[in-house]
Order: structure tokens, then C-alpha cells, then sequence
């Protein structure tokens, strides 16, 4: 089967597929029952298999695909490299305002930016490896799984009984239901990165993560980008003066946004025409190719759920918070199962998995502390509640915000747009959510969930030394601001009165 990630037949993709497809692969002989049998080898298949393994259970690792999964192949790697070239670029056109002048426009080459993505993802490929995994003692098929029945699974025509199983199997992009769709050649993230040329003219539906991200970098690559969402604004997820800044800076590296589309409708021709409403006016735009990034669709086909009893729906597998399935041998983790579909909240479910599979622990999903981050420019990352889920959930609390423009670091580093704010649990330090806007927000944000995750609070953060100037001390400043706050009245006539005592 030939992978649109394999694409094109590069040194550097034959590399990648050998990695984690040997072309040459064969399967093990099956010895005995296994202690846990894991379908999927992205993220949470992998963190699975070499955990279990590593605690000397017997464990097999079924793989149709790619090993590495949607991240190493489609998702997480080659889009940071692609966001990476496209930061470099913007940086350049921005040298004048550090008093460097440049004699012409950067000359870009997108070739050598995807050259560049694909040579990296190789290089990153083995730890995803087969091989790697075999070396860890994870007996690892290569083909399709299917449960033929309650203690057994089915790959290519072998049966590998198990104690426990494990569903990892993940999602793919989901195709809308968008009149004209399917009579064009559009992209989703599994094809985009096979790309060689810079489309002229790109649409991009959908802005949410992947979508602006993508139609940001692309613009800063020097793409003609059109992005199309249905709801007002960008990242409609996010609190709404977050994703403002986020939309200005999009808006200024030139893309061309169409919020509030409403009857979208394509076409094709010599190019892909989009036609939309967006915000009263009618929109009729050629591009050359068409990215669509709306939503996602659970890979729960050919696995024979019905067979065990286990219950799934469009949204994927359903699990209890301990990640146990309707069938009490088999378990899920990772995309296949959560609303939050993250590289790094798939590992750590894939640890709740192993304990509570292999060890009858009780180990909760819910207690997972898992922060998140758009790699827009400026990134927007956030954990726990937002000020609108809180107010939903009857949650009073106190808000404290930093600008970035009062932060030395951001203001001479030239990345004075954005803001940390923190919210509190209402008349207490206790930190219940937080949302960071900033060019390293990703990074900043972990302070907070260790916070949150040892609980620690907002007052002790202020206790605790940055070191100057970075963009972090921003976190200490809020901290601050708390710590003023219960200097009341009386407090300070207190304060007044031993001061005047002492003197």
C-alpha cells in the first residue's frame, strides 16, 4: 500500500518508509497468548507497547499503516517543520525594524523548505521504528486487525490470542459534506505534505488548529491564501480576545479570511472555484489547490467492534474514565477515544492504559491536567477552564492579566502582542485555567500546568525567581498581581500602623 506520506520517492522517503514499513518486513511466528495485544502504532500504541513491554509483558503491535501514526508522518512533525520555514521567512521581511536593511525580497524555495520537512522527519523516524520496537521485545505485525472474537485477533490470516487488547487505531480527516467536493483533487493533512510546488493560489477550509496554522505559514511562504470558517473568527474554540490577536497577525502575513461563510459550493475547471457568503457578501474565488481541514473521523472500520460488544459512534470508541471499553478485556487510548486529540495526551493515556490493563489499577482520564497550543504566530496555549467554560459551569473565579507590551523579553524581542492571563478559583490562589498568547506560548504554558497539575498556587508562583528578561517573567508578574490583591484595607492600615510604631 503505498502511503501519500511516502510521497515523493525521495532518499529521504524511502528512508522514512523503511523505517516504519519496512518494505521487507516479516511478521513474527505468535508463541503463546500475549498479555496485551495493541492495534495502532501511533503515539498511544507506541507509549503502550513500550511501556508493557518494558515491565516484561508479552505484547504484540499491529500496524497497517505507518508506524509513528498521524504524528511523525502527517500531523504534528512535518507541519512544526513547515511552520518553522515559514517563521524564518516572516522574520526576514521583518529585519528593517531591527535596523537591518535588506537589498531585495527573500527569495524562497518552497522545494527545498519540503526538502528540508522530509529529510527531518526521516531523521526522526527511527525512535517510530519497527525495528526500535522489536529491540524493546514488542512482537510487531505489520497488516490489518480484526477481532475474531473475545480473547483473539485476526492479522492477515494469523490469530494472536490475547489477555487484554488495546485500541489505538486513531483518526483520519474527515471529508464535509460540501456540494462539488468530490468532484475535485483536494488536500487534507495526509496529502499536504507530499507537496513539491507552492500553490499559487491555495483555499484553505476550516480555522480551526490545522487550518491556521497552515494558511499562515503557507501565506508566509508566499501562498495567495484564502481561508474559509463558518463561525466568526479564527480558533472559535478560544476565548475571543485571544483569537483576535491571532487573526490580526494572520490578516497582516496576508491571508485572506471568509468568516462566516455560509453556502459553500465547489467547482472544477481549470482551477478549484470556491464560491461562499461570508458576512453578507458573495465570494467567488479561484485557487489551485484546496486544503480542507474540518474535522476528523474515528478509524473503527474492518476492526469487528460489533463481535465483542464494544460500543463506538461517530465520534469514536467509547470508554469509561479508567479508558476501559464496553468489553471489560479491551481498552482504547488516543485520538480513537478522546476529545482531545494531542500527541501529548495520547501518551499519557497510553499510561493510565498500562496500569489499569496489565495491573488492574484505577487510574482516571479525568484527572489528566492536559494543556494545548495552536503554533500560530503568535501561539495561543491554554490549560484547564476558560473564562467562558467557566461561567458555564456556575465556576466563580478571579482573573489576572499580563500583557506582553509590560514585558521587557516580548517588548525588545520585538513580540509585544499577546498576554498571559490566569484564572483563579474566586477569593483563593488556586489556579483553575489559564490562556497564554504569545510567540512561545507552547513553551510558557508548562510552568502553568505544573502548577495546576502539583497544586500550587498562583501566590507561589510569585514567590518563585525568573530569571530576567525573559518572556516567562510574565507569569511571575501575574502572581504578583494576586499577591496585591490581599493587601486590603485593613492590611495596610495594619502595615501603617507598626511602620509608625517602629519608626
Amino acid at each position: 500500500m503505498q502511503h501519500a506520506a511516502l510521497l515523493p520517492h525521495d532518499d529521504f522517503n524511502r528512508q522514512l518508509g523503511a523505517n516504519v514499513h519496512p518494505p521487507d518486513w516479516l511478521n513474527p511466528k505468535p508463541t503463546g497468548r500475549y498479555n496485551l495485544i495493541v492495534i495502532g502504532a501511533g503515539t498511544a500504541g507506541l507509549v503502550t507497547a513500550a511501556g508493557a513491554a518494558g515491565l516484561g509483558a508479552k505484547v504484540a503491535l499491529i500496524e497497517r499503516g505507518l508506524m509513528g501514526g498521524d504524528c511523525l508522518n502527517v500531523g504534528c512533525v512535518p507541519s512544526k517543520a513547515i511552520i518553522s520555514a515559514a517563521k524564518a521567512a516572516a522574520r526576514v521581511r521583518r529585519a528593517g525594524e531591527f535596523g537591518i536593511e535588506l537589498t531585495a525580497a527573500p527569495d524562497i524555495s518552497f522545494a527545498t523548505v519540503m526538502e528540508r520537512m522530509r529529510r527531518l522527519r526521516a531523521a526522526i523516524s527511527p525512535n517510530d521504528s519497527a525495528e526500535r520496537f522489536r529491540k524493546l521485545g514488542v512482537d510487531v505485525y505489520l497488516g490489518s486487525a480484526t477481532f475474531a472474537d473475545s480473547s483473539s485477533v485476526d492479522v492477515e490470516g494469523t490469530k494472536l490470542e490475547f489477555t487484554r487488547a488495546v485500541i489505538a487505531t486513531g483518526t483520519r480527516a474527515a471529508a464535509p459534506s460540501i456540494p462539488g467536493l468530490d468532484s475535485v483533487d483536494y488536500l487534507t493533512n495526509e496529502t499536504l505534505f507530499s507537496l513539491t510546488e507552492l500553490p499559487k493560489r491555495l483555499g484553505v477550509v476550516g480555522a480551526g488548529p490545522i487550518g491556521c496554522e497552515m494558511a499562515q505559514s503557507f501565506a508566509r511562504l508566499g501562498a495567495e491564501v484564502h481561508l474559509i470558517e463558518a463561525e466568526h473568527g479564527v480558533l472559535p474554540r478560544e476565548d475571543r480576545e485571544a483569537s483576535e490577536l491571532v487573526e490580526q497577525s494572520m490578516i497582516a502575513d496576508g491571508v485572506r479570511l471568509h468568516c462566516c461563510g455560509r453556502e459553500l459550493s465547489v467547482s472544477s475547471g481549470d482551477s478549484i472555484r470556491l464560491s461562499v457568503d461570508s458576512d453578507g457578501n458573495h465570494v467567488d474565488q479561484s485557487v489551485d489547490q484546496l486544503l480542507i481541514a474540518v474535522g476528523r473521523t474515528p478509524n473503527v472500520e474492518h476492526l469487528g467492534l460489533e463481535r465483542l460488544g464494544i460500543e463506538y459512534d461517530t465520534k469514536g470508541v467509547k470508554v469509561d474514565d479508567h479508558l476501559r471499553t464496553s468489553n471489560p478485556r479491551v481498552y482504547a487510548a488516543g485520538d480513537i477515544c478522546s476529545p482531545l486529540k494531542f500527541t501529548h495526551a495520547a501518551d499519557f493515556m497510553a499510561r493510565i492504559v498500562i496500569q489499569n490493563a496489565l495491573f488492574r489499577g484505577r487510574a482516571r482520564a479525568s484527572r489528566l491536567t492536559i494543556p494545548w497550543c495552536t503554533y500560530t504566530s503568535p501561539e495561543i496555549a491554554r490549560v484547564g477552564l476558560s473564562e467562558r467554560q467557566a461561567s458555564e459551569q456556575g465556576v466563580e473565579l478571579d482573573a489576572f492579566t499580563q500583557p506582553l507590551s509590560e514585558v521587557d523579553r516580548a517588548v525588545l524581542d520585538g513580540e509585544d502582542k499577546g498576554f498571559v492571563k490566569i484564572l483563579v478559583k474566586k477569593g483563593t490562589d488556586r489556579i483553575i485555567g489559564a490562556t497564554i498568547v504569545a510567540e512561545h506560548a507552547g513553551d510558557m504554558i508548562a510552568e502553568v500546568t505544573l502548577a495546576m497539575t502539583n497544586n500550587i498556587g498562583l501566590g507561589k508562583i510569585a514567590r518563585t525567581i525568573h530569571p530576567y528578561p525573559t518572556q516567562a517573567d510574565a507569569i511571575r508578574k501575574v502572581g504578583d498581581q494576586y499577591n496585591r490583591t490581599r493587601l486590603t484595607p485593613l492590611v495596610q492600615s495594619l502595615f501603617s500602623k507598626w511602620l509608625q510604631w517602629t519608626k
